[in-house]
């Protein structure tokens, strides 16, 4: 029984457009790896597709997108026939349709106990099969429709991690087969994605709108030399055919596969019961934004090989496997209007304000722009449909445009000449991106200089935040920072929403902030291109305020991660006459900062003058409290490997950044090395 109102013709009428839709999407996803809307929003789709014609089975055809893989070949590739079919897996979007997948699997087939399954990530590349023929590699495709795919081996070959011949004899002294298909994705890493992006967007080519795109036009190139200068990683995760097969669970599929050069997931785990996948499940969304790579989910197979093939497949996927995706990191929305934010140094920052869409379990509604460059070089226009995403899982960033759903209603933007909230000239300085106001007491300004003053990473003056600093700016009680501390009780307690209690915590949390460490008060100025990291060096390198205040470029320059551009702008922060009223004002209010030596007792100082970058997942910290424990030892941390790294410590499925240092002759430290230095 259905409860869906709707006649019979506008139920068929309703598939027969869910049909053409999803075919053109396949052709925009698999074969031109320029998708037009995100892969939450395909999900949908297919998924009422697939509702509808279990609802309505006399109207599922064999032709129908619910019962394919992929789409067909691309003609300008040869087409290669698999030797087992390629079949996608079967979709999971929540814990609950995890344990409903365990109790479909006991209902077909009878098995005492637990499950065992085996767990690894869902990596977003492109699906490839390797062919290998007496240990050699002989062919490579990609998926296809499941059956025939496109034949890209010149392409594959230029693949560093693709092994050209199998190792001889796993630990087990066992040859490999005669002939076997391995598969696996082909995927490029987020620092090489980005990369990648920002050299297209320099030579006017529009940017790729994920990895996973990036890597899939990387290898349907014709000429393999583009392909070869392309960064691409392959991870191994099946067989497909294999002759003579001697292989009793996925598990010794998968060491085996390592035994021959394969790199496989060093996140894949073989887990008892359902239970433990759920618990998979969320440990590894937990860590999703650690890995150097996109993954989308995680993806269960059942481990015994005789139980596989018990279960067999349904349509175009396995029975024994299922993709647990996790919430959308991208998702497809429409620009209702471009709004500008004045930031505290005077920099105007366009604003998308978007319909709200739920991406990676959040509602996003904004997003910034960056600039006006970035608005032309991606063609952002009000009112465009585009695709965002949570860069790194917390940004909302805008990551293309669907042009092909432009009306023609859609506006361009162009920079205000005067600022929206003082009215002073806008300027655009030769040689920077940014529009700036140059009238320093702009109320914006004002305001979001004392919020980044209160942050956490500053001053740490808790509650006081956006409306609160709105307020007080608003009603002239503060105009600039020294005015927090001379605020009293019965001016807090007359605004909105304040109350005794509220006032008291604040002036309290005023109070406490006279005396934060030196390098937080570094961080708390404002000072253009000093974030936290290069707040902590200066407190380290100089012994006061004063210190700092006198210090020449040269001084500055001479420190480790110190460029000429960050040190022009300390001197030039302490050569402001404004600036220096701000922190007479301040001494005089009572606001001293803590010169607070290391204690040698904590080990603080021990890692002074070494350099340090963080490569995959560490087991026992986060890469957060890692960092912190070198900072608070005197030593630095750097997202990026160069000559002047001491060290890389490389954790769980290290990136790039391993093979870079092992490039450059930089020593790594395996995490057991790391705690031991950190001791």
């Amino acid at each position: 029984m259905t409860t869906d109102d709707r006649t019979p013709a506008e139920i068929a009428g309703r598939i027969a457009e869910l049909r053409e839709a999803i075919a053109y999407h396949n052709r925009r996803y698999y074969q031109l790896d320029d998708p037009e809307i995100s892969d939450a929003e395909y999900d949908r789709l297919l998924a009422e597709l697939i509702r509808l014609e279990e609802a309505y089975p006399h109207l599922k055809t064999p032709d129908s997108p619910s019962q394919r893989v992929g789409a067909a070949p691309l003609e300008k590739f040869s087409p290669f026939t698999h030797l087992t079919p390629m079949l996608s897996l079967a979709n999971a979007f929540s814990e609950e349709e995890i344990r409903e997948f365990d109790d479909r699997l006991r209902r077909l087939v009878a098995v005492e106990g637990p499950i065992t399954y085996v767990a690894e990530p869902k990596l977003d590349g492109l699906a490839v099969n390797l062919l290998y023929e007496g240990g050699v590699l002989t062919a490579a495709a990609t998926r296809g429709d499941g059956t025939v795919g496109e034949e890209i081996t010149q392409n594959v070959r230029t693949v560093p991690s693709v092994p050209l011949r199998l190792k001889d004899a796993d630990a087990a002294s066992r040859k490999p087969p005669d002939r076997v298909e391995v598969r696996g994705e082909i995927i490029m890493e987020l620092a090489a994605f980005k990369g990648l992006n920002q050299r297209r967007l320099r030579d006017g080519e529009p940017p790729f709108a994920n990895p996973r795109n990036a890597a899939a036009g990387s290898l349907r190139q014709l000429d393999p030399r583009i392909t070869a200068r392309r960064p691409l990683t392959f991870f191994a995760y099946a067989v497909g055919f294999c002759a003579p097969d001697t292989f009793a669970t996925h598990w010794e599929v998968l060491s085996r596969l390592s035994a021959w050069g394969f790199s496989v997931h060093p996140l894949a785990e073989r887990v008892e019961g359902i239970e433990g996948c759920v618990a998979y499940y969320r440990r590894v969304m937990e860590r999703r934004a650690e890995l150097e790579h996109e993954i989308d989910g995680v993806v269960l197979k059942v481990d015994r090989l005789d139980l596989q093939e018990a279960l067999g497949a349904v349509s175009r996927s396995p029975r024994w496997a299922v993709a647990c995706k996790f919430p959308a990191s991208q998702e497809t929305t429409v620009i209702e209007d471009i709004r500008i934010q004045v930031g505290r140094t005077g920099t105007l920052t366009p604003v998308a304000v978007m319909r709200p869409v739920r991406v990676g379990g959040v509602t996003v509604s904004r997003a910034s722009l960056h600039n006006q460059d970035e608005i032309d070089r991606k063609d952002i226009r009000i009112g465009d449909t585009v695709i965002v995403q949570r860069a790194g899982d917390v940004i909302p960033e805008v990551v293309k445009v669907v042009t092909a759903r432009r009306t023609g209603a859609e506006r361009p933007f162009r920079m205000p000449d005067h600022c929206p909230e003082c009215g002073s000239t806008v300027v655009r300085l030769p040689g920077e991106a940014a529009h700036r106001c140059i009238n320093l007491t702009c109320p914006a300004q004002v305001k979001e200089r004392i919020l980044h003053f209160a942050s956490r990473g500053g001053m740490d003056i808790e509650g006081l935040g956006d409306k609160l600093v709105s307020q007080l700016v608003d009603k002239g009680l503060v105009k600039d920072l020294a005015d927090l501390y001379r605020l009293t009780h019965p001016q807090l307690a007359s605004l909105e929403r304040m109350a005794d209690k509220s006032a008291a915590n604040l002036l309290a949390a005023l109070e406490a902030s006279r005396r934060r460490p030196f390098e937080k008060f570094i961080y708390a100025l404002g000072i253009r291109h000093v974030g936290e990291t290069t707040a902590r060096a200066l407190a380290a390198a100089f012994p006061s305020l004063e210190a700092l205040a006198a210090a020449k470029e040269e001084e500055l320059t001479a420190l480790r991660d110190i460029g000429p551009e960050v040190a022009g702008s300390i001197v030039g922060f302490f050569s402001e006459p404004a600036n220096l009223r701000t922190l007479a004002a301040l001494k005089d209010a009572g606001v001293e900062p803590l010169y607070t030596a290391p204690s040698p007792d904590r080990g603080a100082g021990s890692l002074a003058g070494r350099s340090f970058v963080f490569t995959g997942t560490l087991a026992s910290m986060t890469r957060s409290e890692a960092r912190r424990a070198v900072t608070e030892r005197g030593g630095t941390w750097s997202e990026t490997v160069t000559k002047n790294t001491d060290y890389v410590v490389a954790g769980e499925a290290p990136g790039s950044k391993l093979k870079k240092a092992k490039d450059l002759g930089i020593p790594v430290l395996t995490e057991e090395d790391f705690l031991a230095l950190v001791k």
